[in-house]
C-alpha cells in the first residue's frame, strides 16, 4: 500500500495534489480520473460535482471505463467497491493501472512489459560485482541493484566501490535518498520490511523499478531523438530559413474560434479580426513568393505543414465565419439557460429558507419531556396539539419533495453552486427524516403516558370503592374500642370498660370468635409481647391491620405486569429493567419462560406463568 501511495502521489503531484489514504481518497473518483489524465496526457470525460453516492459511483465509472478503452480487463473490480472503499479491490484497480501505463509498455530487445522489465535491468547492471538480478523479489535484498542502476547511469551519486554486500540497509536507505533527491523517484519500499521479508513483495519492487526505467531509458531516448532531429536539422536549415517566416505567418493567422465570454466575443470582432484578415493577405503573397525562389533555385515545392497550405487558411477561415454565427446563437441560448439556473436558484433559496423557518425550534418541542408531570386531562390535551402538528407535518411534505426536485434540476443543468444546493437540500431531508422519527417517538409517549395515567385513575376509584367499607368499620371498631375488654376466661369472653381508652388489662381482652388455648397464647405474645398485663389500643390496631388486611394474589400481580408491559401479554427484559430496580428486574428475567404466544418481538417474556408460579399455581 506504502508503494502504491507514492507511486499514485509521483504522478499527482504534477497536478499539484496527492493522497494520504489509498483507500479513502479514489472513493468520489475525482482524484482517480486526475491521475489517469497525468498518467495518459489524455483528457477525461468532466466529472461529476456532487457528493452524493451516485455522483461518486459515476465518476469512478468514467475512470474504470477509460482503463477498459486502453485494453484492459477489470476482473471483479466494480465501482460500488471503489466507492465503498473496499482495500483489496481498490489496490487491484491501483495495480493495474500501472502495469497497463508504467510496465506494459517497456520494450527491451523485443521484450516487453514485465520480461522487458527485467531484461534491462539485467543489461544494465551486468559489469557490477555482485549484481546478479534473476527476479522481481530476492534479488533486490541486498541493495546493490538499486544502486548498481543509480551508478550506472550517474556514477557522480553514488561511490560504489565502497558498498558492501552484508550491509543491505545502508545500501536500500542510499539508493532511496539519492533517488528522491536527484532523480525525482519517491521512496515507496521500506529498507527493514525488504530485508527482514524472506521474499519482498515483487509488485512493490516492480512498481519502484519501473520509475527508474522511465527516468533513464527515457532521457537515453530523448538525447537519441534530439541527435537525430539536429542532423536532419544541419541538412535542412537553409531551407528552413526561406519557410520560417511563412510558417509563422500562418501560425500567426490561425485565429481561435471560441470566445470565454460575450466581452471577449465583442473584442474579438471589433480588435482582434481586423488586423488578421491583412495577414491572411500577406500570408497568400509570401506563399506565391516562396514557391517562386524554390523553383527559381531548383529546390522542390514548399509544402507547409499540416493545415497551414493557403487552402487550409481558406478554408479554416469560412469555417471560423460559420463558428462566429454559430456561437451567437449558442450565446443566446446560454444565456437563456443561466437565467433559467438563477430563476431555478432564488425559488430553491426561498422555498428552503421558508421551511427552514417552519421547522425551527421543533425538535426542541418534540424532545420535552413535558408530559411526565401531566395530568389525564392535561394529557389528553397534548394529543389533541400533537395530532394537529402530524397534519401540519404531512402538509409540509410537498414543500420538501418540491425543494428536492429543483436541487436535482439544478444539477441536470450544471448549476455553477450545486454543491451548496445539494449540501443545503440533505440537510433538509435529514432534518425531515429526524423530525418525523421524533413526532413517532412522542406519540408514542403520549399514548403510553395516557394509557398509564388512566390505569392510575382506574385503581384511585377501585381504592376508594374498597376503601369506603373499611373506614367505615374502622371508625365503628374505635368507638367500640375506647372501653377496656373484660376476659375472665377463654371461654368466657365479655366486653368491658375501665375508664383507661389507650391500654387495658390483657384479662379482659375479647378477641372476637372463639379460639383455641394455642391460639389465644400466640395472639398475646403479639399484642403483649412484655406479658405487663396490659393491652395498648395501639398494638390491638396493629394487630387487627395485619389480621384482617388484603393480601397479594397471582392476579393483582398478574395485572402489575401488564401495566408495565402497556397491556401486551408479554413483556421485554428492557422493560422490566426500566420499571423495577435493578436486584429485582434481573429476577424476574432469570426466571421468566419465554412467551410462547404469538409475537413478533425478540426476548418476549411471559409473565403471567411466572406470577400464578410465585403462588405455586403453574409448574413452574
Amino acid at each position: 500500500m506504502q508503494t502504491f501511495t507514492a507511486w499514485c502521489n509521483s504522478h499527482l503531484r504534477k497536478a499539484g495534489t496527492q493522497i494520504e489514504n489509498i483507500e479513502e481518497d479514489f472513493r468520489n473518483g475525482l482524484k482517480l480520473m486526475l491521475l489517469l489524465e497525468v498518467i495518459s496526457g489524455e483528457r477525461l470525460p468532466k466529472p461529476d460535482k456532487g457528493k452524493m453516492r451516485f455522483h461518486k459511483i459515476a465518476n469512478v465509472n468514467k475512470a474504470l471505463d477509460f482503463i477498459a478503452s486502453k485494453g484492459v480487463k477489470l476482473v471483479s473490480i466494480g465501482a460500488e467497491e471503489i466507492v465503498d472503499g473496499n482495500g483489496k479491490m481498490t489496490l487491484g484497480m491501483i495495480w493495474t493501472i500501472i502495469l497497463r501505463f508504467a510496465i506494459q509498455d517497456i520494450s527491451v530487445e523485443e521484450t516487453s512489459a514485465k520480461e522487458g522489465l527485467l531484461l534491462w535491468c539485467q543489461r544494465k547492471t551486468a559489469p557490477y560485482k555482485n549484481v546478479n538480478v534473476q527476479n522481481f523479489h530476492i534479488s533486490w535484498k541486498d541493495g546493490l541493484s538499486l544502486c548498481a542502476l543509480i551508478h550506472r547511469h550517474r556514477p557522480d551519486l553514488i561511490d560504489y566501490a565502497k558498498l558492501r554486500k552484508d550491509d543491505p540497509i545502508t545500501n536500500l536507505n542510499l539508493a532511496f535518498e539519492v533517488a528522491e533527491k536527484y532523480l525525482d523517484i519517491p521512496k515507496m519500499l521500506d529498507a527493514e520490511d525488504i530485508v527482514n521479508t524472506p521474499k519482498p513483495d515483487e509488485k512493490a519492487i516492480m512498481t519502484y523499478v519501473s520509475c527508474f526505467y522511465h527516468a533513464f531509458a527515457g532521457a537515453e531516448q530523448a538525447e537519441t531523438a534530439a541527435n537525430r532531429i539536429c542532423k536532419v536539422l544541419a541538412v535542412n536549415q537553409e531551407n528552413e530559413k526561406l519557410m520560417e517566416e511563412y510558417e509563422k505567418l500562418a501560425s500567426e493567422v490561425g485565429l481561435r474560434t471560441q470566445a470565454h465570454c460575450p466581452h471577449d466575443f465583442r473584442d474579438y470582432r471589433r480588435v482582434h479580426k481586423p488586423p488578421k484578415v491583412q495577414e491572411k493577405c500577406q500570408l497568400e503573397i509570401n506563399f506565391n513568393t516562396l514557391q517562386t525562389k524554390l523553383r527559381l533555385s531548383n529546390r522542390p515545392a514548399f509544402m507547409p505543414s499540416e493545415g497551414k497550405m493557403v487552402s487550409d487558411i481558406a478554408n479554416a477561415w469560412k469555417g471560423l465565419e460559420q463558428a462566429e454565427k454559430g456561437y451567437e446563437e449558442w450565446l443566446l441560448i446560454e444565456i437563456r439557460r443561466l437565467e433559467r439556473l438563477e430563476h431555478l436558484a432564488e425559488k430553491f433559496k426561498q422555498k428552503a429558507s421558508m421551511h427552514e423557518s417552519w421547522t425551527h425550534g421543533k425538535e426542541s418541542v418534540l424532545t420535552q419531556r413535558d408530559y411526565e408531570t401531566c395530568t389525564l386531562m392535561e394529557i389528553k390535551a397534548l394529543m389533541k396539539k400533537h395530532e394537529a402538528f402530524e397534519s401540519d407535518l404531512a402538509a409540509h411534505q410537498d414543500r420538501v419533495e418540491q425543494i428536492a426536485a429543483i436541487a436535482q434540476e439544478l444539477n441536470e443543468l450544471d448549476y455553477h453552486d450545486a454543491a451548496s444546493v445539494n449540501a443545503r437540500c440533505q440537510a433538509i431531508c435529514d432534518q425531515w427524516d429526524s423530525l418525523g422519527t421524533l413526532t413517532q417517538k412522542r406519540r408514542e409517549a403520549l399514548e403510553r403516558t395516557e394509557k398509564l395515567l388512566e390505569t392510575i385513575d382506574q385503581l384511585y376509584l377501585e381504592f376508594a370503592k374498597r376503601a369506603a367499607p373499611f373506614n367505615n368499620w374502622m371508625d365503628g371498631a374505635v368507638e367500640d374500642l375506647q372501653d377496656m375488654f373484660i376476659v375472665h376466661t377463654i371461654d368466657e369472653i365479655q366486653v368491658g370498660y375501665c375508664g383507661q381508652p389507650s391500654a387495658f388489662p390483657s384479662d379482659y381482652l375479647n378477641i372476637g370468635p372463639f379460639i383455641g388455648e394455642a391460639e389465644f397464647a400466640r395472639i398475646m405474645t403479639l399484642v403483649d409481647p412484655n406479658n405487663s398485663g396490659y393491652v395498648t389500643f395501639q398494638s390491638f390496631i396493629d394487630f387487627m391491620t395485619r389480621e384482617t388486611g388484603d393480601t397479594d394474589t397471582a392476579d393483582q400481580v398478574i395485572a402489575s405486569f401488564k401495566i408495565l408491559a402497556s397491556d401486551k401479554e408479554y413483556i421485554t427484559a428492557e422493560e422490566l429493567r426500566r420499571e423495577l430496580p435493578p436486584e429485582q428486574a434481573e429476577y424476574c428475567i432469570s426466571r421468566m419462560s419465554t412467551y410462547s404466544g404469538h409475537s413478533t418481538q425478540t426476548g418476549a417474556l411471559d409473565y403471567m406463568s411466572f406470577s400464578m408460579a410465585l403462588y405455586g399455581e403453574s409448574d413452574l
